[in-house]
């Protein structure tokens, strides 16, 4: 654990990007099988399960803030899951991630106190936008559902700080997420059932929550910790670009040369952003 601490946040994001993306692949080619609020019910059911057990939760001291605090940002959580699969279920991967990063440019913006942070901001949102506009495919309800999933992940940032740094961090999460599994239930709890009658299907809708939320979300407390909310939102901008490129390795999804600069941009922005 403390070689991970130890780790820049720029590459403890690349990981829990990759791990995150291919969590996504996985459960956009569930989709034909299952709903995607099932999927997105499993993704959480299970990771907080997971880390519940791993971290024994259940021996920590819990005071009622500490539980207000889980619940509030595991609800958050859940429902930015939840949406991201809605609208991944109708728009490529990488540009429904990209429309989604609106809600941590918010919050970037909102941090931003220098002018170099700034013209970041500006050259990662430019990026964004070019990765959000690059393909006309998919319907107007995937584009709402995708900018929920933004608001929902602005609120992720927010409340994950206040978890991280001054509430129950890692055990939070996984008990955050087992309340917001239960708040999202009556929208996926119709389609689980035929994930119980195949075990396969069963594993790999499991196997989204390993991939997409106990890594990544379990990296995102350790950074929480030694970084600003500013800070944090703006790498956020690394999780479109791995989206496109998971998008294009794992479901075939070809960046174009647009989306390509659009992908550079972002990555400029990244190495512009100097603020600790």
């Amino acid at each position: 654990m403390a070689s991970v601490r130890q780790t820049p946040p720029e590459a403890l994001f690349a990981i829990g990007g990759i791990s995150q993306y291919l969590g996504a692949a996985t459960a956009v080619g569930l989709f034909d099988q299952l709903a995607p609020a099932s999927v997105a019910l499993l993704r959480v059911l299970g990771a907080g399960l997971v880390l519940i057990g791993f971290r024994r939760s259940w021996r920590r001291r819990w005071t009622k803030q500490d539980l207000l605090w889980a619940g509030a940002f595991g609800v958050v959580l859940a429902s930015m899951n939840l949406l991201i699969y809605l609208a991944m279920d109708r728009l490529p991967l990488g540009n429904a991630v990209a429309m989604e990063f609106l809600g941590p440019i918010a919050v970037a913006a909102i941090g931003a106190r220098n002018l170099r942070s700034a013209v970041a901001l500006i050259i990662a949102t430019l990026g964004v936008l070019i990765l959000a506009g690059v393909q006309s495919e998919g319907t107007l309800l995937g584009v709402v559902f995708a900018l929920l999933a933004g608001a929902m992940w602005a609120g992720y940032i927010v409340l994950g700080h206040r978890v991280a740094r001054d509430g129950p961090a890692v055990d939070g999460l996984g008990v955050g997420m087992l309340i917001g599994a239960l708040a999202i239930s009556p929208l996926g709890i119709g389609g689980v059932g035929d994930a119980f009658l195949s075990p396969g299907l069963l594993g790999l809708a499991l196997a989204t929550g390993l991939l997409s939320n106990v890594v990544p979300y379990g990296i995102d407390q350790v950074v929480m910790k030694k970084i600003t909310r500013a800070r944090f939102a703006l790498l956020q901008a690394l999780l479109p670009v791995t989206a496109a490129v998971v998008g294009f390795l794992a479901l075939s999804q070809s960046p174009s040369v647009t989306e390509c600069l659009g992908i550079g941009a972002v990555m400029l922005a990244i190495a512009m952003s100097g603020e600790k």
